[in-house]
């Protein structure tokens, strides 16, 4: 390509990025990853086993799994606020990238000060602090989640920048699922829990070794077609570590079925991300207005809902079924609160300063005018692997259907709705240049 033609289609938004830039801004999402999936995935396994919310080691399950329902129905208010204040207001740092630091400093605060054990085990003190850190989140993740249909209208930018952002967000999920414990346990003292961490291990394996190669994937089979193959693999591990843990079988069958689900899960999840963009180019289409951070308001709704029944309905399952955490000295997970308060301290710090990273390398170049805008993990893992056969034989069971198999149904349910996504990528294709169309008429005119 010239660099005449180059600059010709820069001028209409087809922008192509350095990797700098690529990295700079999936760097995001390993920032929050290492802030926001750390709390979605460890809150409820805290307030139950190591906060012991309410003070009741029988009923802090279904105490944490109320409070998590009741911070996503604020949420439900809280984001198309946003989404709307942010598409109609341009802050001097960026109109989306400002957020990451805006929204960053006190997301960072509140995450810590949500697993401080001081005012344990005060139920007023975990609403405050976890409500004002969901609050905070989505101050950070509209925007950026916007930031990326922003950068460039290329599709196969807009997919690279997908892959790159999830590949990213699962080296966050690696330090989060794989190596917290580790590092808790170190910092605690206490005895390392291995199966813990070799099982979680395996669940990333996938995350980080398949996630770069989902663009050739997808031009290898279809878009479509790739939802549906690998849900159904996902089931398949699902299914994997039911049998292994009703037949009480060796660790390496948890491991393979945890390598197989995850393997599924990734891909199917992953791409999910680069819908978005096409999804806002299609109103945009529609409407003549780039609506991306309400999108993405939406989108982040439903993602934070889906961690809200993720947490609540497992939780509600597991007390009903007679759950009790077991005391620290008799469990093989790291239960010391000030080693959790200090390790996930650290983490939260780290975040931050590459949220920071991510704000000096993305540069926002579509964005449509003011006329055209708008004014408007399984967290049941750990109780998997935390001593299962010590419980009663209905919590057991409870514990293996909200972790194989209720969400082998939710991945069956995925493959009927992404059965309905009309969106193809030849007609995307067609709907930016339209755009690209339209808009140089009305420049010309």
């Amino acid at each position: 390509m010239s660099e005449v033609d180059k600059r010709d289609l820069e001028a209409k938004g087809f922008y192509k990025l350095s990797w700098v830039q690529r990295f700079g801004f999936a760097s995001g999402d390993l920032a929050q990853n290492l802030i926001y999936q750390t709390v979605a995935s460890q809150l409820m396994f805290f307030c139950t086993d190591v906060y012991i919310l309410g003070g009741d080691r029988s009923k802090a399950a279904g105490i944490a799994s109320t409070l998590m329902l009741i911070v996503r129905f604020v949420d439900m208010v809280w984001d198309p606020i946003v989404g709307a204040f942010i598409d109609k207001n341009h802050p001097r740092w960026g109109k989306y990238r400002s957020y990451l630091i805006i929204g960053g400093i006190p997301l960072t605060v509140f995450s810590a000060l949500t697993f401080w054990n001081k005012f344990a085990p005060s139920v007023p003190y975990i609403y405050i602090t976890y409500i004002l850190l969901s609050l905070s989140y989505t101050l950070v993740n509209v925007p950026y989640g916007a930031i990326n249909s922003s950068l460039t209208r290329d599709n196969d930018e807009i997919t690279m920048l997908t892959s790159l952002r999830m590949w990213c967000a699962n080296i966050g999920c690696f330090f989060v699922y794989t190596l917290l414990f580790l590092f808790i346990a170190i910092v605690g003292g206490t005895p390392i829990p291995w199966d813990m961490i070799l099982f979680n291990l395996f669940g990333n394996i996938p995350n980080l070794c398949i996630v770069p190669f989902m663009p050739a994937i997808k031009n290898l089979i279809g878009k479509k077609n790739m939802f549906y193959v690998f849900l159904t693999v996902a089931v398949a591990g699902n299914a994997i570590l039911y049998v292994a843990s009703r037949m009480n079988a060796n660790d390496w069958w948890y491991r393979i079925g945890n390598l197989i689900k995850s393997t599924g899960v990734c891909v199917a999840t992953g791409y999910q991300w680069a819908l978005v963009p096409e999804v806002i180019s299609y109103g945009e289409w529609k409407t003549g207005r780039r609506i991306s951070a309400i999108v993405n308001a939406i989108t982040g709704l439903f993602f934070k809902a889906g961690f809200a029944l993720g947490g609540a309905i497992p939780g509600w399952i597991i007390q009903a079924s007679g759950y009790v955490s077991p005391p620290a000295g008799e469990s093989t997970l790291p239960k010391d609160p000030m080693a959790w308060f200090t390790t996930l301290s650290i983490y939260f710090v780290i975040g931050f300063i590459i949220l920071v990273f991510c704000f000096t390398q993305t540069k926002e170049r579509v964005v449509m005018e003011e006329g055209q805008t708008i004014q408007s993990s399984n967290t049941s893992n750990n109780y998997l692997m935390n001593d299962l056969y010590k419980q009663k034989s209905s919590a057991q069971e409870a514990i293996r259907w909200t972790v194989c198999v209720i969400p082998a149904i939710l991945a069956i349910i995925c493959m009927i709705i992404i059965s309905r996504y009309s969106l193809t990528d030849e007609k995307i294709e067609k709907i930016n240049k339209e755009i690209e169309e339209r808009n140089a008429t009305k420049d010309s005119a």
